[in-house]
C-alpha cells in the first residue's frame, strides 16, 4: 500500500517551512502500517514526511516543478522503498499504474519554495522574470500569457480566477502597457497594477493591490482549476473501499470545486439549483467534516500563510 498526497502548498519540515493543516490531514488520512498513500503535489515535502514519520507506510509523491525532485532526494536516502517520486502534474494520475491507495492528499496552490524564489516570478514582493509557471520547462510564462492572451481571458483571470474588485483598470492597463512591451518583470507589473489602483483600495486593504492579479494569472497560466476538475475524480477512481480523500485549498475557486465534487460522491445536493430526489443520487462516499478545517491561532501566527487553509476529508464506501 502506499499513501498518495496531493499538496502543491506543502513545504518541507527541513527547510523550516512547515506544512499547512498537517496534523489535522493525518488525523483524517489515519495512515496505517502497510498503507499505500499519494502526495500529488509535493512541494517542499512535509506532508510526505510526516507520513513517512506517523506509520511504517508507503508515499508516492508527485510535482510537476522538476526543483521538487532536488528536495525528494533527501527522503528517498532516509526512506528507500518506502518512498517514491515521480515528476508530473496530478492532473494525470489516472495514467499511473500504482493503486488503489489507502489514502490521497490534495494541497492546492503554490508552494513556499516557489513563492520565496524571485527568479521563478510568482511573487510581487521584488523583481524577478515574469514567469509563474510551476513547470518553467512547459507552457507559456506569464509574460508571454499578457502579451497574446484576449481581453476576455484577461478578465477571467483577474476579475474571475484573481477575484479582483478593480479589474477593469487592471486589464485596461495590461493592454495598454503590452502594446508598448512594458511588461517583463514581475516589479513591472506590480508597479502597473499600483499605478492603477486607487488610493482608497491602496490603503484601505490588508493585502497589496497586487495580490489578487498575481494569483489570478498564476492560477490561468498554470491551468489550476481545470487540473482540479479533472485530477479529484481521478483520485477518487484510484481510491481503496475504506480509503481517505483530503483536500487542502487556499481559494474560494478551489475549494467550491472540492466541495460540489465530494457532496456529489456524498450522494448530497450538489448546489442551490440541485433538487433531484434522493433516490436519484448515487452514495460512493461519506463525508468526514460538514465544515472545512481551517487552521489554528497558533498555526496562522507561526505560519501566516495558513489563514485561508481550508481541509476537507471523505471515505470512499462504495
Amino acid at each position: 500500500m502506499i499513501l498518495y498526497v496531493a499538496s502543491l502548498l506543502g513545504v518541507s519540515l527541513m527547510s523550516g517551512h512547515a506544512p499547512v493543516l498537517a496534523e489535522e490531514a493525518l488525523e483524517l488520512l489515519q495512515p496505517q502500517d502497510g498503507g499505500l498513500y499519494l502526495d500529488a503535489t509535493f512541494g517542499g515535502g512535509g506532508h510526505t514526511a510526516k507520513l513517512l514519520e506517523s506509520a511504517h507506510t508507503r508515499v508516492v509523491a508527485l510535482d510537476r516543478d522538476p526543483a521538487a525532485e532536488h528536495r525528494a532526494a533527501s527522503l528517498k536516502s532516509r526512506y528507500g522503498d518506502q518512498f517514491a517520486f515521480r515528476h508530473m502534474n496530478f492532473s494525470n494520475l489516472g495514467q499511473m499504474e500504482e493503486g488503489p491507495f489507502d489514502g490521497i492528499l490534495f494541497d492546492f496552490g503554490v508552494s513556499s519554495f516557489q513563492l520565496d524564489q524571485l527568479e521563478r516570478g510568482f511573487s510581487f514582493k521584488g523583481s524577478g522574470p515574469l514567469d509563474m509557471r510551476m513547470n518553467p520547462h512547459s507552457g507559456l510564462s506569464a509574460r508571454d500569457w499578457l502579451a497574446t492572451a484576449s481581453r476576455d481571458q484577461l478578465c477571467q483571470a483577474i476579475r474571475d480566477f484573481g477575484e479582483e474588485k478593480n479589474w477593469r483598470r487592471i486589464v485596461n492597463a495590461i493592454i495598454d502597457a503590452r502594446g508598448a512591451s512594458q511588461l517583463s518583470t514581475t516589479a513591472d507589473l506590480s508597479d502597473l497594477i499600483l499605478s492603477c489602483t486607487p488610493a482608497r483600495m491602496r490603503f484601505g486593504s490588508k493585502i497589496h493591490p497586487a495580490t489578487k492579479a498575481f494569483q489570478g494569472i498564476r492560477i490561468a497560466v498554470n491551468e489550476e482549476l481545470s487540473a482540479i476538475e479533472e485530477g479529484l475524480p481521478s483520485a477518487f477512481e484510484k481510491l481503496k473501499l475504506g480509503g481517505v480523500l483530503c483536500v487542502i485549498s487556499f481559494h474560494s475557486l478551489e475549494d467550491r470545486i472540492a466541495k460540489r465534487l465530494f457532496r456529489k460522491w456524498a450522494g448530497r445536493p450538489e448546489g442551490a439549483g440541485d433538487h433531484r430526489p434522493q433516490d436519484m443520487r448515487e452514495v460512493k462516499a461519506e463525508l468526514l467534516n460538514r465544515r472545512p478545517i481551517t487552521a489554528s491561532d497558533r498555526e496562522v501566527a507561526d505560519n501566516p500563510r495558513s489563514r485561508s487553509a481550508k481541509l476537507r476529508g471523505l471515505r470512499k464506501v462504495a
